[in-house]
């Protein structure tokens, strides 16, 4: 028999990307995430023949489900959530190794039986398995999950061959300096550092991974990649919609905690980095942390590179919207922030002189995640008379949301017959070049998790890292109570400390 027939996943599979036989366990399986993006991710890379050979999919969780409820459930999420239509000839392939183990977080027997389920598994492949244990539950189980994992046994299955056990870590990852070190010295007490996968889905979409490529592998770039040549950096995530139902979540979290920590630094880190040696991933990993300890710590007092704020009730889509104080399961009295944003200055020869801003927010003007880098402009000798010449900054913008791509805004002659000029925009999209149906985030993280490529995940010190600059200023804002909480209307682009962190140096933010 044909290993194409034997195995169907083997058709059409590219060898580079090829993962060794694998158990998926998704912990939290009856999780909103797990419905939207992890089971899309997995039948998406079955659709692609981009799944292992003897590939098993288990879900976990307290509830009790059997396992062709699971199936029921795993199927429509692929209806409702997947890029792709429901094939049935592909979801049949996975189907027919999907299966679910009930049990608790902290119950050391249901692990153990989790345990027993692999092995049996392993008997049926006839071979070694690797486990890849995706813990996508909220984060006060993320320890009572991984002790288990390694009481168990399952933490060091297999260890120091191929086919060792890894676990993929979902954020947040802490919500302080202190416990991101309580985290890590639980992971490290059960998992080596090169098992360890914590996620940040912003990693994984094409723009953010074309950063690199633009920077790298054009000459007309990286020359001017420098304090020469740029005048600012301006990070913006941003979002329409509110805290809706998540308003108990929310109130532990804060913009700070929820985008800037993570996504918007891991985004800074990418853009300002030195050129690592080599495309592994422990180079490209190296130069993100010396990047973020050339950091130098923030001036969180009156007038200094911090602000945050709450949105007010405003207009969004031509509707009228509540403010902050007044959603659901929001204390009338609330310290947490909807609006952060940072004034940053790298120490480094590269960027000495560069400031970097980073803002996001809720209810803002628009959905929206770009990297704007905002070049100086040449010396204003010959277009210098600023009625009859409309010069802006040349711009390189990076959409990694809603619409992922690049724009450049040059300076171009008006049509006429005098000499008049005005900004003009270039742009490139993803969906009109290579087609709208690009893989998700999630797909190519879950498979170079599966592979073993580190490149996309945040490495344990990179994580401190972070946490180093951002606690002070929780801490700060945590002392200060209201205080120093501005407000911004909903469907405005933020409050006024926001633009004046800019305005110090005569800039002012993009409105993408």
């Amino acid at each position: 028999m044909a290993d194409s027939q034997r195995h169907p996943f083997l058709h059409g599979l590219s060898k580079h990307r090829g993962a060794p036989p694998t158990v998926v366990v998704i912990f939290g399986a009856s999780g909103d995430l797990t419905a939207r993006k992890l089971i899309p991710a997995v039948y998406n890379l079955g659709v692609d023949n981009l799944l292992p050979t003897d590939f098993h999919l288990v879900g976990y969780g307290r509830k009790e489900i059997p396992d062709d409820e699971f199936r029921g459930l795993a199927k429509d999420a692929i209806k409702e959530f997947s890029r792709r239509e429901l094939d049935d000839e592909s979801w049949g392939r996975i189907s027919a190794n999907t299966t679910y183990v009930a049990g608790g977080y902290d119950d050391l027997q249901a692990f153990e039986r989790l345990a027993s389920h692999i092995d049996k598994i392993e008997q049926q492949v006839g071979r070694d398995v690797q486990s890849l244990f995706y813990i996508s539950t909220p984060p006060s189980v993320f320890a009572p999950i991984l002790k288990n994992l390694g009481a168990a046994g399952l933490a060091g299955k297999h260890l120091g061959k191929p086919h060792h056990a890894k676990v993929i870590i979902e954020k947040p990852f802490g919500r302080n300096l202190e416990s991101a070190r309580e985290l890590n010295g639980t992971i490290r007490s059960v998992f080596e550092e090169h098992q360890v996968y914590r996620i940040d889905h912003y990693l994984g979409k094409e723009t953010v991974q074309d950063l690199l490529v633009q920077r790298f592998s054009n000459a007309i770039f990286e020359p001017l990649w420098n304090r020469n040549f740029i005048d600012s950096v301006q990070i913006t995530v941003s979002e329409e919609v509110g805290v809706g139902s998540r308003g108990g979540y929310y109130e532990q979290s804060g913009a700070l905690r929820d985008m800037i920590q993570n996504h918007t630094m891991q985004l800074l880190a990418l853009t300002a980095m030195e050129p690592p040696v080599s495309l592994d991933a422990e180079s490209i990993r190296d130069e993100k942390v010396k990047l973020l300890k050339a950091i130098q710590p923030l001036n969180i007092g009156p007038n200094g590179d911090v602000a945050r704020a709450q949105y007010s009730a405003g207009m969004i889509g031509g509707k009228e919207v509540r403010g902050y104080l007044e959603e659901e399961g929001i204390a009338a009295d609330s310290k947490t922030e909807t609006y952060a944003a940072l004034r940053m200055s790298i120490n480094n020869w590269r960027w000495q002189g560069v400031p970097f801003y980073l803002r996001s927010g809720k209810r803002m003007a628009r959905r929206v995640s770009e990297i704007a880098i905002n070049f100086k402009r040449p010396p204003g000798t010959l277009f210098a008379d600023s009625e009859k010449f409309n010069l802006a900054n040349n711009t390189l913008a990076f959409q990694i949301q809603p619409d992922e791509g690049l724009s450049m805004i040059l300076n171009a002659k008006i049509p006429g017959l005098e000499t008049r000029t005005q900004p003009v925009k270039m742009n490139f999209r993803y969906a009109t070049t290579f087609g709208s149906n690009t893989p998700e985030a999630y797909e190519r993280l879950v498979l170079d998790a599966m592979i073993g490529d580190g490149t996309l995940f945040i490495r344990g010190d990179e994580a401190e890292t972070s946490w180093k600059l951002c606690t002070p200023i929780l801490d700060a804002w945590s002392e200060a109570g209201r205080e120093v909480m501005e407000s911004y209307p909903a469907g405005s682009w933020g409050p006024a400390g926001s633009d004046a962190l800019l305005a110090k140096n005569n800039q002012l933010w993009r409105q993408p």
